[in-house]
């Protein structure tokens, strides 16, 4: 491999803060330089242990891989120290630094921090470390939470400072375990509520989630497992990829987690793993042409190579949140002209540069120049390709975490504007405690720690985007930690995989719930079919769990999205139907109106004469009574209405019909003719006067009992559920009384009827037999159609009931009103006297006794007969 091939770890390190130099047997350290205070920097610069699990033995490690990320990182270590030399910040006192590469492996990163830590290659035992005063005084790093949890253990039996810029893992945020370990960025909980919090904002509530197998990777999971219920966001299925790449099973794993992701229905994933994982599994993604949004993790949100993989902009949309960015002033110039100060040891430069100018063995870089090398020594070569490369943006924690440090050793060291007066060669606790309450201005930004040690800083929300065949990371919104929400601006972003680049991409176990139903979860909680809400409840927003009531006096019918007041509906003057009972009504007025002037200017002849004047003007009296319940039926009801309208049509149609009885008595009568006894004993009953005044009064009476024990007033009766209209009328009160009623009506005209049935036989122009028949058929006939519609049809009973009353009443009026006046205006006088002479002649001579004088001749007046 390429290490077997460079030197690069030395047999020399620098540990003397008084400038005194000794000899290493071991060769871990790839950088140093001398100082009076020494930071020991724990920078991956390779991203793998070979042969790993096939290591029997405790030999020399052996690492390949080479990492630019964590290179630069280192880099910006080493140039933010040389900048504070260089400003004479701390005066007199020069930091000095050393760096061991443990290659990503926890394991390593232990015998890193040993070998920095030992004198005289060995780490001194002792009950009291209070006064051990190792030349590394804190440690800058690992990368990985991986490797920060393991060195973290170590550090807290020393208490020597730690310090962090990317091991966001939420178990180093205690304090008990991990008293020693510090990080100038938040801690995993935070990031993890990000993501549930992002997914909720784009209503993704079904994705996967792909994790590694390391300390990092389980603690990311199970934040975000818990974070991600609280925001009703479910987990479709959760995969895990071993972390050591060399692992055997590594690649058949993420075959099977590319196939799981691709028969997935969940279209959103988040993948908390190393960038070297994330690159393995993007090059199956797109071998399989697999297209999906991917969430990222700060460990690769913003991984330069990994957004220079080919073909990256296939795999689909990628999220990811990241640390506060800014610039390190001077560090773009420092990487385009990469060399090394005087007395300054940095092998990893060399290796770079090798890679870099193909100038070496090792082709399984992705950052070498296509062309062979020509350089004469490319140590001395520079180019802009680490500046194009990576997002130095990302980097400016790297320059926080240096100058927390130096602002901390400048506390201790009680330093002024010329001198540094205290002790350099210090216990390291000393500096942690400093460390723990340093608090400065960097930028225009408060830098101080919590109490669990971390950064309370906020995460920019990026989007990767191509732009001139190249991938950006373009900020899209803000996670603001106090408030514990995500910012997006909704501008910045366009997407890829839908036709017009603005639509959101959709990741849901159920297709929402449109407003007017709710959800009926099954097992899983995003997992739902939607229902309608029931009537007198609504859902006026998506995916609600349940329906609102309504507020009280609104309404609303099955799966409404909001609640109305009811419509109050009667019969109102400018309604079309109304009006057509008002004109039928105006009608039954003007004929009423004609044939009374008609029969009192015609009341002589014959014709009137035979119908009785007085009766027939009581029957027009009964019937203008009558038309005016109809107009009783109008306006908005309220209890003196719907007294009227019974109480008017009752009385009304009673007096009509009491009417009409009299004259089929009368007809009756006339045909007992053939029985002269019985006509004789029938006789004495036929008094016009009281046959009316009874048959109304018998009516009058039903009413007052109707009005006084249940008496017709407004239906309080609430509405059906399954209308949104109200149909305000009125109710017959007690049905006893309102059948009564119509019953009575429907006795006086059916004994009409039968009367006029037996008399039948007598002749038309005589008797008024057959238009009595005629009228009451047509009203009993409406009247019994009127009582099943006038049951079932409960919100048309008032137009039911009023187109009954004026058919009723047009019966009578076309029956007996309207003929007699067509034929007293136009029709010859019939000699009345002459043919009823003829007809008792005919009687007599078929020895039937003679109808009685009284019946013969029908006197003038109302009380003595026809």
């Amino acid at each position: 491999m390429l290490l077997n091939h460079l030197p690069l770890l030395f047999g020399l390190c620098m540990l003397g803060t008084r400038g005194a130099q000794a000899d290493r047997k071991s060769s871990l350290c790839g950088a140093q330089a001398d100082g009076d205070v020494l930071i020991g920097i724990l920078s991956s610069c390779h991203a793998n242990v070979n042969s790993l699990y096939n290591r029997t033995r405790p030999q020399e490690f052996v690492c390949s891989k080479f990492d630019l990320v964590s290179f630069v990182r280192m880099l910006a270590d080493i140039y933010t120290i040389d900048v504070i030399n260089d400003s004479g910040f701390l005066p007199g006192v020069h930091l000095g630094y050393i760096v061991c590469d443990p290659c990503a492996d926890a394991t390593k990163s232990l015998h890193c921090v040993e070998h920095m830590l030992s004198a005289n290659d060995s780490l001194p035992i002792m009950c009291d470390y209070s006064e051990f005063r190792p030349d590394v005084k804190v440690f800058l790093g690992s990368r990985y939470s991986e490797l920060s949890i393991s060195v973290a253990k170590l550090l807290s039996l020393y208490l020597i400072p730690q310090i962090s810029t990317t091991s966001s893992s939420p178990a180093l945020s205690d304090k008990l375990r991990y008293p020693s370990f510090g990080r100038v960025i938040p801690s995993d909980v935070h990031q993890t509520k990000a993501f549930a919090k992002l997914m909720s904002r784009f209503s993704w509530d079904w994705i996967g989630v792909v994790s590694a197998d390391d300390e990092y990777g389980k603690a990311a999971l199970q934040s975000f497992l818990q974070n991600a219920e609280k925001a009703q966001v479910c987990v479709a299925y959760q995969e895990v990829i071993p972390y050591y790449l060399d692992h055997d099973q590594s690649k058949q794993r993420i075959k099977k987690v590319v196939t799981q992701i691709k028969t997935s229905k969940a279209q959103v994933v988040l993948l908390i793993l190393r960038p070297e994982l994330v690159q393995n599994l993007f090059q199956e993604v797109i071998q399989t042409n697999t297209t999906r949004t991917w969430i990222a993790s700060d460990a690769w949100s913003m991984n330069g190579p990994l957004a220079n993989m080919k073909d990256i902009n296939k795999v689909g949309e990628i999220f990811g949140f990241t640390f506060t960015t800014g610039k390190i002033e001077g560090f773009e110039d420092y990487l385009k002209n990469l060399t090394t100060r005087p007395g300054v040891i940095n092998n990893y430069i060399k290796i770079y540069k090798k890679l870099r100018f193909n100038c070496t063995t090792d082709s399984s870089q992705t950052f070498q120049s296509p062309q062979a090398c020509s350089i004469p020594d490319p140590l001395e070569a520079n180019d802009d390709y680490l500046v194009k490369t990576i997002d130095l943006s990302m980097l400016y924690s790297e320059s926080v975490a240096v100058w927390t440090i130096a602002h901390a050793i400048k506390t201790l060291l009680e330093c002024n504007e010329t001198e540094c007066p205290g002790e350099k060669n210090f216990p390291p606790w000393k500096l942690l405690e400093k460390i723990k309450t340093v608090n400065f201005t960097l930028n225009n930004q408060s830098i101080f720690f919590n109490k669990d040690g971390d950064f309370d800083d906020s995460y920019d929300l990026i989007k990767w985007q191509i732009s001139n065949e190249k991938t950006i990371f373009k900020v899209v919104g803000r996670y603001n930690l106090k408030q514990s929400e995500v910012v997006i601006n909704p501008n910045a972003i366009l997407w890829d995989l839908t036709a017009d680049n603005t639509n959101t991409p959709v990741s849901r176990c159920s297709d929402s719930c449109s407003p007017g139903t709710s959800k009926k979860v099954d097992q899983i909680s995003c997992c739902y079919t939607c229902i309608p809400c029931d009537e007198g409840s609504y859902s006026d927003s998506i995916d609600l769990n349940t329906c609102h009531s309504c507020p009280n006096g609104t309404w609303s019918l099955k799966g409404a999205s909001q609640c109305a007041s009811r419509t109050i509906k009667y019969l109102q003057w400018f309604e079309p139907y109304p009006i057509v009972l008002l004109v039928a009504a105006g009608i039954g007025y003007m004929l009423i109106i004609i044939a009374a002037i008609c029969y009192t200017v015609h009341r002589d002849k014959p014709i009137i004469k035979s119908s009785n004047f007085e009766m027939s003007c009581l029957m027009m009296l009964g019937l203008a009574v009558s038309f005016g319940s109809v107009i009783a039926f109008m306006d908005k009801p309220n209890i003196h209405l719907c007294r009227a309208q019974q109480t008017m049509y009752a009385m009304g149609f009673t007096l009509c019909v009491s009417c009409i009885l009299v004259k089929a008595f009368r007809t009756f009568l006339a045909f007992m003719a053939f029985d002269p006894v019985r006509q004789e004993r029938l006789g004495k009953l036929y008094n016009p006067l009281i046959i009316v005044v009874l048959g109304t009064a018998v009516q009058g009476i039903i009413c007052i009992f109707w009005l006084i024990y249940d008496s017709p007033d407004v239906d309080n009766t609430p509405p059906s559920n399954q209308s949104m209209i109200h149909v305000l009328q009125c109710t017959g009160g007690s049905n006893i009384g309102f059948a009564v009623m119509h019953s009575y009506i429907a006795l006086l005209a059916f004994i009409c009827f039968l009367l006029a049935f037996k008399g039948r036989k007598v002749p038309h122009d005589f008797s008024e037999t057959g238009i009595i028949i005629f009228s009451m058929l047509i009203h009993l006939f409406v009247w019994l159609c009127f009582i099943p519609i006038y049951i079932t049809k409960d919100e048309s009973r008032p137009i039911v009931q009023a187109s009954a009353i004026l058919v009723s009443n047009f019966g009578i009026i076309f029956c007996h009103l309207v003929p007699k006046c067509y034929r007293s205006v136009c029709s010859k006088s019939l000699d009345f006297r002459s043919r009823l002479q003829t007809f008792v002649r005919h009687q007599t001579a078929t020895n039937v006794p003679s109808i009685p004088r009284t019946i013969q001749e029908p006197p003038q007046t109302m009380g003595n007969g026809m």
